[in-house]
C-alpha cells in the first residue's frame, strides 16, 4: 500500500508540474511600489506570463520592513500560484523583529535569485566637503558622530549598510533614519545631511548634475552605470562588500516540479537583453543562482545581517 501511495503521489506531483500555472500567478512584494524590490519584479512578470502562458501580476503587500507580505505569503497555499520577492530585507528582519510568526529560512520554499545590485555611498558636498572614501573616514574620525547619515529608517538596508560601513571603517557616523528613502532623499538634496547609502537609480541624475558625488559602491565590482566610481573596498575599506539581492520564493512544501520549472523559466527570462538592460536602469544586473544554491547563499546572508543588527543594538517590538 505504501508502495501504490508513493506512485500515486509522484504521478501527482509530476501532472501539477506539468499542468503549472493554471491561473494567474501572484508575485507579492512586502514593499512599497517603485523600490529596489519592486521595479524589477514588475519588469520580470511579463516576461514569465508571456513563457509560461498565465499572467504573473504584482501586489505590493508593506508593512512592518516586509513581514506583512511574507506572513500572508507563508501561509498560502504552497501550489505556486502565490510567490514572494524575497532578499536583503527578508533576512535583516528576521534579526529585526522580536517576534515573527514565520522562520525566513525554513517557512518558505526558495526558489531562485533573480537580481542583485549596490548601494551608492554619496555625499553632498554642499554640506559636507570630501572628495573620496578616505577623507571621508578622516573627517569622521575627526569629528566622531558628528557627521550624518540619512536612511529610509531604523534596521532598514540602507540604515544597516552603513552600519557595516562605521564598523569596518572604525568611525561613528551619526544614523538619521527617516519615514521612508523619499524623505531620506529630499534632505541629502537639500543640504540636511550630509551622507547616505542610496540605490543607484535614486541618486544617479544627481550625481551626473553634480549636486551629489558618488565615493564608492557597495558591491565587490564597480557598477555599469558608475564605471568612474571604485568600490569601497578599493577605496579605503578592504573587505567590504554588502550586495543588495532580490530572489523568488514561495510557500514551504512546493512541489519540486513546480520549483524547477520556475527556476529554469526564470533563468531564460534574464537572458533577455532588454530585460538585462531595463534591470540595469532600474539599480540591479539579473543574477541566476538555483534553489540549492539560494538557500547556502540566504543562509550566509542571514548569519551576516544578524552580526550587523546585533553590534547597532536595532531591534523592532
Amino acid at each position: 500500500m505504501k508502495t501504490i501511495a508513493f506512485v500515486l503521489l509522484f504521478c501527482c506531483i509530476t501532472a501539477w508540474g506539468q499542468s503549472y500555472p493554471s491561473r494567474p500567478v501572484r508575485i507579492v512584494v512586502p514593499l512599497s511600489p517603485g523600490g529596489f524590490a519592486d521595479t524589477p519584479a514588475r519588469m520580470l512578470a511579463p516576461r514569465l506570463s508571456e513563457q509560461l502562458g498565465k499572467q504573473f501580476f504584482v501586489e505590493n503587500k508593506p508593512g512592518a520592513g516586509g513581514t506583512i507580505g511574507a506572513d500572508f505569503v507563508a501561509k498560502a497555499p504552497p501550489d505556486g500560484h502565490t510567490l514572494l520577492i524575497t532578499g536583503t530585507p527578508h533576512v535583516i528582519s528576521a534579526h529585526l523583529y522580536k517576534k515573527l510568526p514565520y522562520d525566513a529560512l525554513k517557512d518558505f520554499t526558495h526558489i531562485a535569485m533573480m537580481a542583485s545590485g549596490p548601494y551608492a555611498l554619496v555625499v553632498n558636498n554642499q554640506k559636507l566637503s570630501v572628495s573620496s572614501v578616505r577623507e571621508l573616514i578622516a573627517a569622521a574620525k575627526a569629528e566622531p558622530g558628528k557627521i550624518d547619515y540619512a536612511s529610509s529608517g531604523n534596521g532598514s538596508a540602507q540604515h544597516l549598510v552603513g552600519a557595516l560601513f562605521n564598523t569596518m571603517a572604525g568611525i561613528e557616523l551619526n544614523h538619521v533614519p527617516y519615514k521612508g528613502s523619499g524623505p531620506a532623499m529630499q534632505d541629502l538634496i537639500a543640504g540636511q545631511v550630509g551622507v547616505s547609502f542610496a540605490g543607484v537609480p535614486n541618486v544617479l541624475g544627481h550625481v551626473k548634475s553634480g549636486r551629489l558625488k558618488a565615493l564608492g559602491v557597495t558591491t565587490p565590482k564597480r557598477w555599469s552605470e558608475l564605471p568612474e566610481v571604485p568600490t569601497l573596498a578599493e577605496a579605503g575599506v578592504p573587505g567590504y562588500e554588502a550586495t543588495l539581492w532580490l530572489s523568488v520564493s514561495g510557500p514551504p512544501g512546493m512541489p519540486t516540479d513546480i520549483v524547477q520549472r520556475l527556476s529554469t523559466e526564470i533563468a531564460k527570462a534574464l537572458q533577455d537583453a532588454e530585460l538585462q538592460k531595463n534591470f540595469r536602469s532600474g539599480g540591479v544586473d539579473p543574477a541566476w543562482m538555483g534553489a540549492q544554491e539560494l538557500n547556502a547563499f540566504m543562509r550566509a546572508e542571514y548569519d551576516k545581517w544578524g552580526k550587523v543588527v546585533k553590534d547597532t543594538g536595532a531591534t523592532v517590538n
